[in-house]
C-alpha cells in the first residue's frame, strides 16, 4: 500500500497542531509555513479533518485551527481510513464479486490477514505516541511523514 499525500500531510497537520496544543488556535498560514504545504491544499485537508471531528476551527482575530480531540485519541489507522477510503490491500477482500477467483483464491486470506495486521498496528499508534517517540518537539522533524 502506498499512502497518498493526503494521508501523509494530514498526519503532519495533526502533529503540528498537537505540538502547539497549549498555544491556542493555529492559523493556516503558520501551519503552511511550518509544514511546507500550500494554503489551498492545507484548507482542503483541514476541511476533511473538521468533518471527521478531529480538528475544529476558531473564528476571529485570534482564530485558526486546533485539535478537537486529545492527541492520544487520534490514531494513524483512523487517519489512513479517513483519507484513503478503500483500506484493504486488495479489492477482493471487501468486494469478492470483483474477482471471479475470490472463492477459490489461495492467497486472498493472506491478503486479508496482512491488512488486519497492518491496521492493528496503525490503530495502536496515536499522534501523542509519535510526538513522544520523537523525543523533541520539532514539527520540522515530521517532514518525512
Amino acid at each position: 500500500m502506498k499512502l497518498s499525500t493526503k494521508t501523509r500531510y494530514g498526519t503532519r497537520i495533526l502533529i503540528e497542531l498537537a505540538l502547539q496544543v497549549n498555544q491556542g488556535a493555529i492559523q493556516v498560514s503558520k501551519i503552511s509555513l511550518n509544514q511546507k504545504i500550500s494554503v489551498k491544499y492545507l484548507e482542503q485537508l483541514l476541511h476533511t479533518l473538521k468533518q471527521a471531528g478531529i480538528v475544529k476551527s476558531v473564528r476571529g482575530p485570534k482564530g485558526g485551527h486546533l485539535l478537537a480531540k486529545d492527541p492520544d485519541e487520534i490514531f494513524l489507522g483512523q487517519i489512513v481510513r479517513l483519507f484513503e477510503g478503500q483500506t484493504d490491500l486488495v479489492e477482493c477482500i471487501s468486494f469478492p464479486e470483483k474477482c471471479e477467483m475470490s472463492a477459490d483464491c489461495l492467497v486472498r486470506n493472506a491478503w486479508h490477514d496482512a491488512t488486519s495486521v497492518l491496521y492493528e498496528k496503525l490503530d495502536g499508534i496515536s499522534i501523542a505516541d509519535l510526538i513522544h517517540s520523537n523525543g523533541k518537539n520539532n514539527p520540522a522533524a515530521c517532514a518525512s511523514l
